[in-house]
């Protein structure tokens, strides 16, 4: 049988009778087909140590060990009794057998209400699977140690490197679903161990197949991708989460053994949705922590083979080049020059109508007196000023004009003349620049058509290979929503090198001028 249909079959049975626990009770048995620990959060009477029980039933040879933490719980309870025997022989040993060291499952409930003797001797044993007795160092045959507690460990209690050995972190909430709800008080109390085929049991060799198997899939283009944007965005939270690199490793192996156990040779979405399980370290940061999972695979898509990033940064220069080259990029107005000078001025002409008679003048103001408010006199042809005009500029652009011998208190305002609007064609451009500026415009178009061609192509294949029974379809449905918007993306960048060969070609300015106004 594959490996898939029997894990869907596992978890359809291990969640019989179960109400809104299929997700919990599929990452759990996923984390224990790969060898990790599993932490299950929520508050009492979830029905947390009924899921750890029968994830043990999955398995074959596989002896489960549990115990109710609490501060007076002793290592003899967890590890084994002193050896009385190795006593005489003047030797530290235990009786491990039956306990949590010779277990294949464990089950700690309460764990943070243990001992720090307990704690910290669960630190190799939870990863290395190997338990110091004495002076020996003993193998342990432990598969994956479930923990179960209504909260999380404290800060500056010591319990970072414990807590960091539980890979998938689980809530486990009461109920939500009010017919669920009346199902439950209505039912019978649900076995501890549902009956499961013996076909459908994972002995050891199996066990040790996955095990091995898993290391041989890839991570994904996609799934590095994801990872990336992941670390860049937990970094920017208020509160940064931290993820230690053996963390992260461990939850590569949760995405890989999925990928496997799915029969597929790469991780993919669905795969890199299981982070949601893996990265956040407390109930506040949570919910951000799944966010940001989500949100980087709907922002990833699929590999296209195309350096899309270095596509855009082209059709930006592009387009910076079409508007700089073919369009005036500001407002031109008319001006003149004074005496040969660089400067430019506006030519104003007026007619003073002073205390004696109407004088006509002609004077100049310059254009760099538009970027202040400030009032300042025009000058003349010599660049002389004008002491008895004074002018001033708002904020519209508009100058006014006021002359101390007036009869009126202000003559008029000012406006200049604009020659050349802000996204009005050049005259005079080099057919050959615009010839240039075409076919990079069109070249770039081509690369954006090839990407999309090939994530379409890609779009019914990513679609089948999202299945998967350790992500609710609900969720997996966020994978397709990135391929979706990569797909829309591409489109909505084809259409911009459209405009910009249009842009670039021979119509008529009026045309141009509506095409460049759209930037």
């Amino acid at each position: 049988m594959k490996f898939i249909k029997r894990v869907e079959q596992l978890v359809d049975k291990l969640g019989e009778g179960i109400h809104e626990r299929e997700e919990v009770i599929a990452v759990a048995l996923l984390g224990a087909l790969s060898g990790q620990n599993t932490f299950l959060y929520g508050p009492p009477g979830t029905a947390k140590s009924l899921i750890s029980r029968r994830i043990s039933s999955a398995f074959k040879d596989a002896p489960y060990f549990e115990c109710l933490m609490n501060r007076f719980t002793t290592p003899e309870e967890v590890f084994g009794p002193v050896s009385l025997s190795a006593l005489k022989e003047d030797k530290y040993l235990r009786k491990t057998s039956g306990y949590l060291p010779t277990a294949g499952i464990g089950f700690l409930d309460e764990i943070w209400k243990s001992s720090p003797a307990i704690l910290n001797t669960l630190l190799t044993l939870t990863n290395e699977r190997i338990f110091r007795n004495g002076d020996r160092t003993e193998k342990s045959p432990l598969k994956a140690l479930f923990a179960a507690s209504n909260e999380t460990p404290l800060d500056g209690q010591g319990l970072d490197a414990l807590y960091d050995r539980f890979t998938l972190r689980m809530l486990v909430p009461p109920m939500q679903q009010r017919e669920n709800f009346e199902n439950l008080l209505n039912s019978e109390p649900v076995a501890t161990e549902p009956e499961i085929p013996d076909h459908l049991k994972i002995d050891t060799d199996t066990w040790d197949q996955i095990v091995r198997g898993l290391h041989k899939i890839e991570l994904s283009r996609e799934t590095l991708t994801v990872i990336a944007l992941i670390r860049q965005s937990l970094s920017e939270l208020e509160e940064p989460v931290y993820v230690s690199d053996r963390r992260w490793q461990k939850a590569a192996i949760v995405m890989k053994a999925s990928a496997f156990l799915c029969e597929r040779k790469q991780t993919n979405h669905s795969d890199t949705l299981l982070l949601r399980h893996c990265l956040w370290t407390k109930e506040d940061n949570r919910e951000d922590v799944i966010s940001i999972v989500e949100n980087a695979v709907r922002d990833c898509g699929c590999n296209t083979k195309t350096n899309i990033a270095e596509l855009d940064h082209r059709k930006e220069n592009l387009d910076q080049e079409i508007q700089n080259e073919l369009f005036h990029v500001n407002d031109v107005y008319k001006t003149v020059t004074l005496n040969g000078s660089s400067e430019n001025y506006f030519h104003v002409k007026r007619s003073i109508d002073d205390y004696y008679s109407n004088t006509k003048l002609d004077f100049y103001i310059s254009i760099e007196k538009m970027k202040t408010r400030e009032k300042f006199h025009p000058v003349n042809t010599t660049g002389i000023e004008f002491p008895k005009i004074t002018c001033s500029f708002d904020s519209q652009g508009s100058c006014s004009i006021e002359h101390d011998q007036c009869r009126r208190n202000s003559i008029d305002n000012y406006v200049p003349v604009v020659q050349f609007h802000k996204g009005d064609r050049k005259e005079d451009i080099n057919e050959r620049l615009i010839s240039a500026l075409d076919v990079e415009a069109r070249d770039v178009k081509k690369a954006y058509r090839r990407a999309l061609e090939f994530v379409l192509e890609k779009k019914s294949l990513y679609q089948r290979a999202m299945a998967t029974p350790f992500v609710p379809e609900s969720v997996q449905e966020i994978a397709i929503e990135g391929i979706l918007k990569q797909i829309d993306g591409l489109k909505l960048r084809i259409a911009d090198c459209e405009r910009l060969t249009a842009l670039c070609a021979s119509c008529d300015q009026k045309q141009t001028k509506q095409f460049a106004k759209v930037v």
